[in-house]
C-alpha cells in the first residue's frame, strides 16, 4: 500500500512539473521593467507579516485562556 501511495505521488509530481509552462510571462517581465514588482513583493510581506503578528496575538491570549482554567 505504501509503495501504491509513494509511486502515485511521485506520478502526480512528474505530470505537475511537466505541464507548467515554461514560457515567458508577459505580466512579470511588465512589472519588472516598470519597477511595480517591488510594490507587489513589499504588498504580500506586509499582508504575510499582519498574518503572523495576529496568529502569535491569538496564540498568546489562547494560552493564557488556559493557563486560566
Amino acid at each position: 500500500m505504501k509503495k501504491i501511495f509513494f509511486l502515485a505521488a511521485m506520478l502526480l509530481c512528474f505530470i505537475t512539473v511537466n505541464a507548467q509552462d515554461t514560457g515567458n510571462v508577459e505580466m512579470a517581465d511588465v512589472l519588472r521593467s516598470s519597477g511595480k514588482i517591488y510594490v507587489v513583493i513589499t504588498t504580500i510581506a506586509i499582508v504575510f507579516i499582519g498574518l503572523a503578528v495576529a496568529l502569535f496575538a491569538i496564540d498568546r491570549r489562547l494560552r493564557k485562556l488556559e493557563k486560566e482554567n
